[in-house]
């Protein structure tokens, strides 16, 4: 299929700036996941450009409140939060303070994408910026809406590991298939654990290149998204549905320790990254495609893992666009389908089963809360402390028995996602 052409007046390595510049107007003004917008946003551009169009924007909003700050010292007045002029110094000035993209670069490629707007405003406030030697602060701002609801919940000192955390892409974490296998693959992929059947790896380039993918003995989980899976293994055993289950980590981890796994997803695009996953790693389950809310088992289960769907805020440190995107409404409503999955789910369990509930959130609606609600409407259920032992050095199982991960934990060793995990016996 042909190229398409691109603008004439185009600078080299423009159309990745104006791929970046739909990326970031696609999160920042119509909401869409970042990741969800990768496609339609770079279907002009190709190999290494797309990736430079998603580094270059995900940056961005990694560093957003710093750029718009460093942007509005140097205007008489702010210039609109949507108004390309801003967009293009962002995309400019992220480029040379963060990528290390020469100035000069930096400049031309962004110039073209505020054709008929004010250029020579874009051009003066750049190069008033790069002369006076001002550099981002090394620890980023939050967005004041994410930093004032989490401080409220969380404290302060949460709110300095957030900080650390989104200062830079975190490493790349793998669940293995075989844990007896551990100090071979820690060696092999030149990594580091901090559990039995987990790998850490700082610098690992292309995941599809390491050794190991394309066998299956392994696949990425962060630590803190492992965690569900471990405890329901280490309670229970035989048939075990996991609800909301692709890409399929978690599915992939029961498999492998010997359970027979109904897996369920609305989704067929993520259907399809799940049929691909066990294919890779040869590992086997039942993929059912239904609505987890119009769908029932034919029999109760051992084990039930729900990994409900979330605002996601719990992942921002490799999708910075939840910080931006996620709102007091959207938790609420998220907050609400959880429940109703949670309540409806609970009588998939056999007398005697383990049911997880899981989200990767830093609300407490989507956590704390929703286990208070669950337990006071099903007496048959209790909290099942696991044991500190399965979990990392570092993630304390809290007193009230439930698993809260949150920026600050693990923080010497790389850091880890925010996720709440409880685990649940039914009488």
């Amino acid at each position: 299929m042909p190229r398409p052409k691109t603008n004439d007046s185009d600078a080299l390595g423009t159309p990745s700036r104006r791929a970046a510049l739909r990326l970031l107007d696609a999160v920042l003004r119509r909401g869409e996941p970042l990741e969800q917008a990768l496609v339609a946003a770079t279907r002009h551009v190709y190999g290494p450009d797309r990736g430079l169009a998603h580094a270059i924007a995900a940056e961005v909003l990694r560093r957003l409140p710093d750029l718009d700050a460093l942007i509005d010292s140097v205007t008489e007045r702010p210039l609109p939060d949507d108004a390309k002029a801003r967009m293009a110094l962002r995309i400019a000035l992220v480029q040379a303070l963060v990528l290390g993209t020469p100035h000069h670069a930096a400049i031309a490629t962004v110039l073209p994408l505020v054709d008929g707007g004010p250029r020579k405003l874009v051009h003066g406030v750049f190069g008033a910026i790069v002369r006076s030697g001002v550099l981002l602060p090394e620890i980023p701002a939050l967005p004041p809406l994410a930093e004032s609801r989490w401080e409220r919940e969380w404290g302060a000192e949460m709110i300095e590991g957030a900080a650390l955390a989104i200062a830079a892409p975190p490493p790349l974490d793998v669940t293995l298939a075989d844990p007896a296998e551990t100090d071979h693959w820690v060696t092999e992929l030149g990594g580091t654990s901090l559990l039995p059947g987990h790998v850490r790896i700082a610098d690992a380039g292309s995941v599809t290149d390491l050794p190991g993918f394309a066998e299956g003995r392994w696949w990425v989980q962060d630590i803190a998204a492992s965690l569900p899976a471990r405890l329901l293994a280490d309670a229970a055993h035989g048939s075990a549905i996991d609800l909301c289950a692709a890409p399929g980590g978690k599915t992939l981890q029961l498999a492998a320790a010997g359970f027979t796994v109904a897996a369920v997803d609305v989704s067929n695009a993520r259907i399809k990254r799940l049929r691909e996953n066990l294919f890779r790693t040869r590992l086997k389950a039942e993929v059912i495609a239904a609505d987890v809310l119009k769908w029932a088992p034919v029999e109760p289960a051992d084990a039930l893992l729900i990994d409900a769907p979330c605002s996601a805020t719990g992942i921002f440190r490799r999708h910075p666009d939840v910080l931006h995107r996620v709102h007091p409404p959207i938790i609420e409503e998220m907050a609400a389908l959880q429940a109703r999955l949670f309540a409806r789910a609970a009588d998939w369990v056999k007398p005697g089963g383990t049911l997880v509930f899981a989200t990767c959130s830093l609300e407490r609606q989507e956590g704390e809360d929703q286990l208070a609600r669950f337990l006071s409407a099903r007496p048959d259920y209790a909290i099942d402390a696991p044991d500190a032992a399965l979990l990392p050095a570092g993630i304390p199982v809290h007193p009230d028995g439930y698993v809260r991960t949150l920026p600050g934990m693990l923080t010497a060793q790389g850091g880890c996602d925010g996720f709440f995990i409880v685990r649940l016996k039914r009488a």
